[in-house]
């Protein structure tokens, strides 16, 4: 076995990923097993380069909120506009999940905004977040996005054909801490989302998000299609927003499966944009950017069962998305030890390279009627891959070991 799997390794470069394609997706994902791990973000980061600089990929999308993202777009990209913006501060207030505090993250800022020195603003590289504005604890309040979707139409069309006055909207959404709760995520009796202005808003939200899609010609012409297709994301974040919060009010045995549900529904539709503008290069969690459904065991649920972004957006665009994951040799300051020799990334550790990309489709051909183990990981904060899932993969990105950061 160790022979055959030599023939379908390569060193982790973006020839060898393209390599393994029938085509140049328009997403090429690539996962990660646990978060913040330094060796795997400058693995990352030397992917990304390469393929930016080789390939044409010209956006680069992290797994972090999409409305703080556009801090770091218009940094990187916009080095007059942004001449008094101190990196530090563009890393605070544009990542999600305290994502800033990773220096990888750091190096691949510095590094897209030296890219763009100079260059036309078509050839630019841009960044966005994909993720909503949500934590394990509690979601945003819907109020900037919704006030900013309602202001950009109230500057552009006829009052008479908005649902409602800002003063409604006001009134409606009342005060942000309401929203923002940390108990409801344990108590559903502790949030505002079945609430009747709660209802009210997910209707007004609606028409909003519909009167837009309906004025698409004259709000392009007369603004831009950059202020159109923020205007886009605002809507969709202000009805996911409030999809997750009337979920967060739910008592049924359904709730988590339908929380879960909808943040990577709100993943996908944001990919699926930002497909639109063109090839873009994803980083997040294997689990949410796997064909397979994703699984997770939470508190006192048993284990969990939901379709991620991944899975809905290959869906959507066949060829046109790429996955491959990201696996783990060792994690020793963590407790997490060389894999047994039966599990794919105990395979994987056996031919003795530091890093190297292998042909998941070739791999599954190799292992035959064989199942690999599943690996158990001691720490929680790391997820070995599935071998169920293996097939789904297009390829396997393999990190051998992963000193402390």
């Amino acid at each position: 076995m160790a022979t055959d799997l030599k023939d379908i390794t390569q060193p982790v470069d973006a020839a060898a990923i393209m390599r393994l394609l029938p085509t140049r997706p328009r997403l090429l994902a690539l996962g990660e097993p646990t978060h913040g791990a330094e060796a795997v973000l400058q693995q990352r980061n030397e992917l990304f380069r390469q393929l930016v600089e080789q390939e044409g990929y010209r956006t680069i999308v992290l797994e972090s909120d999409c409305l703080m993202g556009l801090i770091v777009d218009e940094y990187v990209t916009s080095t007059a506009g942004s001449a008094g913006l101190e990196l530090d501060d563009v890393l605070a207030r544009g990542f999600s999940h305290q994502w800033d505090a990773y220096p990888g993250n750091r190096e691949l800022v510095r590094w897209m905004r030296a890219f763009n020195e100079g260059r036309p603003a078509a050839d630019q590289v841009r960044f966005a977040g994909f993720d909503g504005p949500l934590e394990i604890e509690a979601a945003a309040s819907p109020r900037p996005v919704l006030t900013a979707l309602h202001g950009y139409l109230s500057a552009q069309v006829d009052a008479t054909l908005l649902p409602c006055t800002a003063e409604v909207l006001d009134s409606l959404l009342g005060a942000d801490d309401q929203w923002t709760n940390l108990a409801a995520m344990l108590d559903p009796a502790q949030s505002v989302g079945q609430s009747a202005e709660a209802r009210e808003l997910r209707l007004l939200a609606d028409d909003l998000v519909t009167l837009l899609d309906a004025q698409t010609p004259h709000l392009i012409a007369a603004t831009s299609r950059e202020d159109w297709d923020r205007a886009r994301l605002y809507g969709r974040t202000a009805t996911g927003l409030l999809r997750y919060h009337f979920w967060m009010a739910d008592t049924s045995p359904g709730r988590m499966t339908w929380l879960l549900s909808v943040r990577d529904s709100m993943m996908a539709a944001n990919l699926l944009t930002l497909a639109e503008r063109g090839p873009a290069l994803v980083n997040a969690h294997n689990s949410h950017l796997q064909r397979g459904r994703s699984t997770m065991s939470m508190w006192d649920h048993p284990l969990l069962e939901w379709w991620g972004a991944g899975s809905l957006v290959s869906a959507h665009l066949g060829e046109g998305y790429a996955f491959l994951a990201t696996a783990l040799g060792t994690i020793k300051h963590q407790g997490v030890d060389a894999p047994p020799s039966d599990t794919i990334e105990g395979l994987l550790y056996a031919l003795g390279e530091d890093r190297c990309v292998v042909d998941a489709p070739r791999l599954v051909k190799a292992l035959g009627d064989t199942r690999p183990d599943a690996r158990v990981s001691p720490w929680f904060g790391y997820a070995p891959l599935e071998p169920a899932h293996l097939a789904g993969n297009d390829g396997i990105v393999f990190v051998k070991d992963v000193p402390p950061s």
